[in-house]
This record gives structure tokens, sequence and C-alpha cells, in this order.
């Protein structure tokens, strides 16, 4: 296939796809419609004309038989008077009638056959013209239907997506809420535990700190030096020992400020 043939065959491929967006099938049926009740009007036109024709044919034939019937009429009369000669030339021209009254009815007689003819083809094309004018309103309102079923249908699918991109911001908030609301519990607990220092603390606190753990190990020792004397009975030698342990970990703790100093 050469490239102009092909070229011809994509032409008319588009052109009857844009022909078929553009075609309304109701109005194709009721220019359809319109195109039949034109020859329907045109066969009734036919069927009239024959029916004059027939009519004048008529009229001319009721002329011409009064119009023989007198000449007979005047032969009869020329005759009994003795007129031979009158009531010869009286009935050549009634002969003469005679013949365009057969001609006459031969023309009736086909006009009639005619008319009759086109008058049962007025009625057969009337009934189809009434038949395709129902099928025509039931398939314009089964298309108007589908038309609007599919408009709807086309406008919920537009709402479908923009409510499915709704549900999906919506899921991506709460997702976020979810896990903003895990990290400050999480941050909650761990300041609860001591994990995290507080970074606004100063550096005194440090040292608040380690004195106050050396209280605590200075109480532990007192507490030894008591134990141990209930357990000894009490000797003399506990207050000193007491005394001692009591100045050594006053050394101690002086000697640690020392080191922080």
């Amino acid at each position: 296939m050469g490239i102009l043939q092909r070229m011809s065959m994509i032409f008319r491929a588009k052109a009857e796809k844009a022909l078929d967006r553009a075609e309304d099938p109701r109005e194709t049926l009721d220019y359809s419609y319109k195109k039949q009740l034109d020859m329907l009007q045109k066969v009734r036109r036919g069927v009239a004309d024959v029916a004059t024709s027939r009519k004048r044919i008529e009229v001319q034939m009721t002329q011409l038989q009064q119009q023989a019937d007198k000449l007979q009429q005047q032969a009869k009369k020329a005759l009994s008077l003795g007129r031979e000669d009158l009531a010869r030339e009286a009935l050549g021209r009634r002969s003469g009638l005679e013949g365009q009254l057969n001609d006459l009815r031969t023309q009736h007689e086909a006009l009639q056959g005619e008319e009759e003819k086109l008058t049962l083809a007025a009625q057969r094309l009337q009934a189809k013209v009434e038949s395709f004018r129902t099928r025509k309103e039931t398939i314009k309102a089964t298309y108007t239907a589908a038309e609007a079923q599919t408009r709807i249908g086309e406008a919920f699918s537009g709402i479908s997506e923009e409510m499915g991109d709704v549900g999906m911001a919506v899921q991506r908030a709460e997702d976020r809420t979810a896990e903003l609301q895990a990290r400050s519990g999480a941050i909650d607990e761990l300041l609860a535990s001591g994990a995290l220092d507080d970074v606004t603390g100063t550096p005194g606190d440090d040292i608040s700190a380690e004195l106050d753990r050396l209280s605590s190990t200075g109480d532990v020792e007192l507490e030894l030096a008591r134990m141990r004397q209930e357990i000894s009975g009490g000797s003399s030698e506990t207050p000193k020992a007491l005394g001692g342990e009591a100045n050594a970990a006053e050394a101690v703790e002086a000697d640690r400020e020392e080191e922080q100093r």
C-alpha cells in the first residue's frame, strides 16, 4: 500500500470518527422522518393530481354525452320532418362525439386505475411513516435516557475521584497526626526517665548533683557505723571510729570539690 493510500485511509478514518462524535442520532432520525413525510406528501399530491385529471375527463365526458344525445334528438326530428340530409349530418356529428367519448372513457379508466394504485401506495407509505415515527420517538427517548445516565455516571465518577483524593489527604493527615503523637509520647517518656538531659540547665546543676551524691554516700557511711556499734555492743571506740569515718568522708568530698575547681 502506497503512502498516498495510507494517508487517504487515515484521513477517512479520522473524518468518520469526527463525524460519529458530531452526529446526533436524534437529529438523524428527525431528518429521516421529515424526508419520509415529504415523500408521502408527494404521493398524496400525485393522487390529487390524478383525481383532478379524472374529474376533468368525467366533466368532458358528460358534456360530450349531452351533445351526442342532443344530436340524436335533432336527427330524429329532422327525419320526422322529411329532412333526411339534416338527420344524416346530425348522426355523423354524433358518431364523431362517440369516438371522442370512447377515447375519454379509455383515459378515464387508466386514470382511475392509476389513482387506485397511488391511493394504495399512499396508505402503505403513511402506515410505514407512522410506524417509523413511533419507533423514532422510542429510540430518541431511549437515547436521551442513556445519555442522561452516562452524564450522571461521568459526574459520579468525577465525584468519586475527588472524594478519593480527599480520602487520601485525610489518611495522610491522620498518619501524620499519629506520628506526631507517638513522637511526643516517646519524648515525654525519655524526659521522665532522665535519658534526655535538659539542655537549658546550668553547669551548677552538675555540681549540685555531685554534692547530693556525696551527701548520700556520707549518710550511708554513718548508717553503717551505727549498725556496727549496735552489733559490737556500743564500745567506746565507736564514736571515735564514727568521727574518723565522718572526717574521712568530709576529706573525700573536699578533694572532689578541689578537683572540680
